[in-house]
């Protein structure tokens, strides 16, 4: 199991022909302007960094009482109600995670002792490889700042 996180531009309609039937049609398309994935067992070093929320669920980094309300429901084994909640996460954009991701970073290596002590016993979910993930997300949050932020975990 992982994490993806996805940068994507805006949308735009344009024509294409359709190699099948010949007739020119219209399709939406998104740019991704950055994508990356890491492992799950990295959860805890990132919480201890202060970054879990942005990495893995920005839109309730975002919205704190949605996210509370959320919390409730997947407590109570209600997923159809988390379901229809996190349809009401607000839009996050890139520049919403700079702030956090940045201080994340700033403490990540301020104290390598303190953080290598969440490393995966199996050696899947290392401080050596969470740091470069959190710096290049990081660097494509802040070179597309208005790009839309999706997560898949």
């Amino acid at each position: 199991m992982s994490l993806d996180v996805y940068l994507y531009g805006e949308s735009r309609n344009e024509e294409c022909d359709c190699p099948t039937c010949g007739n020119g049609h219209m399709r939406t398309v998104t740019v991704c302007l950055y994508s990356a994935n890491i492992t799950h067992n990295l959860g805890r070093m990132a919480s201890e960094a202060g970054i879990y929320e942005a990495l893995w669920r920005p839109g309730e980094m975002l919205d704190p009482e949605l996210s509370a309300r959320m919390r409730v429901e997947a407590d109570a084994n209600r997923w159809g109600a988390v379901r229809e909640l996190e349809k009401l996460l607000p839009v996050v954009r890139a520049a919403h995670l700079i702030d956090p991701l940045r201080s994340g970073l700033e403490l990540l290596r301020s104290d390598r002792q303190r953080f290598e002590k969440f490393n995966a016993p199996n050696g899947w979910g290392l401080y050596q490889h969470f740091v470069p993930f959190v710096e290049k997300y990081l660097a494509a949050c802040q070179e597309h700042q208005e790009a839309f932020v999706e997560v898949s975990r």
